[in-house]
């Protein structure tokens, strides 16, 4: 069964709230430990992003376009090459037991193995009182056994005595991933980052997790990131959508807008690699105005990602571009304005021909795909 796309809980521009944590063209390379000295990995390339209260942010791509790096940076589990990360406007800092056990407290991030994360020598009730008493919020041992059960509740694990005196291997993946979701919590962030929640969960609890991180952002105002390789999935659950490639950010917008009006070919590349049966809808009732000229991913090989060692000149998507021209090669593409809030780095949105009909452009917002 499909399910229901979220509510948007989009407001205007001058109203949006102000972002808990910000990253500003976040640069971060590698070194390269073997083979040719000095050679870099360029594993992300002045990457933005702002997270607000309340607001989901999903960052979409393959695997190694860059996501991860760019969810440990945000946690400041590694330092930029370049580039600011700002939590509440202020530049922040980990550096030092103090620094990073502050920072931890308003940033969190929950991994995408729930038993690989939590110890198997421990029980659940050492693996959520240890935050607890890390950071100093509990007053004795009445206290924590509240706040444990708490804690469990929130992430709908009832009743709490079942589950406290567990090790993880006793727990299913879905019930893993929840006991990694309320250890997170116990520190009462405002920002949590998610690097693929769901993707080692049964499929049926998957809608299930997801609803719960719904549920727990609205009741607590979280700031989340949600990093995915399903982009139609996070049209269901995110606000916004970043799409990253090979280390850039090439697109952002609205998930609707993004998912039914993608501006850059990566996106839809990425789209029509993923079924969406809502998304198909849309487009069956665009097919009656234009004929449909964009190349079927299903049919085509467009080749691998890119070597970030040596990454390509111009744009990075440019060898796998269906639509590739000779500037694409050479000059990077400029940041272009689509829509409110929706932009992309493609050189068709910048000098679209007449003779491109297969071209995504945003004065040709009636082809189809």
């Amino acid at each position: 069964m499909t399910p229901e796309p979220h509510p948007s809980s989009r407001t205007p521009a001058d109203s949006e709230p102000a972002p808990v944590l910000e990253a500003v063209d976040v640069t971060v390379h590698y070194p390269v430990h073997h083979g040719p000295r000095g050679e870099t990995v360029h594993a992300l390339e002045n990457a933005s992003l702002r997270l607000r209260p309340g607001r989901t942010v999903a960052l979409v791509g393959e695997s190694g376009s860059g996501k991860s790096t760019f969810a440990r940076t945000l946690a400041l589990a590694q330092e930029p090459t370049s580039g600011s990360i700002l939590l509440h406007g202020e530049p922040a800092s980990a550096r030092g037991r103090r620094a990073r056990r502050a920072y931890a407290r308003r940033v969190q991030m929950v991994l995408q193995d729930p038993f690989g994360s939590l110890n198997p020598l421990h029980r659940v009730r050492y693996l959520l009182e240890r935050p607890l008493r890390l950071h100093g919020s509990v007053t004795g041992r009445e206290d924590v056994e509240q706040r444990l059960r708490a804690l469990l509740e929130r992430v709908r694990l009832t009743p709490p005595e079942r589950f406290l005196d567990a090790f993880p291997h006793e727990l299913s993946g879905g019930q893993r991933q929840r006991v990694a979701i309320a250890r997170a919590l116990a520190v009462q962030p405002e920002v949590l980052l998610g690097d693929e929640l769901v993707s080692m969960l049964d499929v049926s609890i998957r809608l299930e997790i997801l609803n719960l991180l719904a549920a727990l952002r609205d009741e607590e105002h979280l700031a989340m990131l949600y990093i995915t390789h399903d982009i139609a999935g996070a049209r269901y659950f995110t606000d916004e959508i970043a799409v990253m490639y090979a280390g850039e950010i090439v697109e952002y917008g609205t998930a609707e807008d993004v998912t039914q009006t993608p501006a850059h070919p990566y996106t839809r590349l990425l789209l029509d690699s993923t079924p969406d049966p809502d998304r198909m809808e849309f487009l069956a009732g665009r097919t009656n105005d234009v004929e449909d000229t964009a190349p079927d991913a299903a049919d085509d090989d467009y080749g691998e990602p890119p070597d970030l060692v040596r990454p390509p000149s111009g744009c990075r998507f440019h060898p796998r571009c269906p639509f590739a021209r000779p500037e694409c090669s050479t000059d990077r593409p400029p940041r272009v304005q689509v829509a409110d809030g929706h932009w992309a780095h493609c050189w068709l949105l910048v000098q679209p021909a007449a003779e491109e009909t297969r071209a995504p452009s945003a004065t040709t917002p009636e082809m189809t795909l």
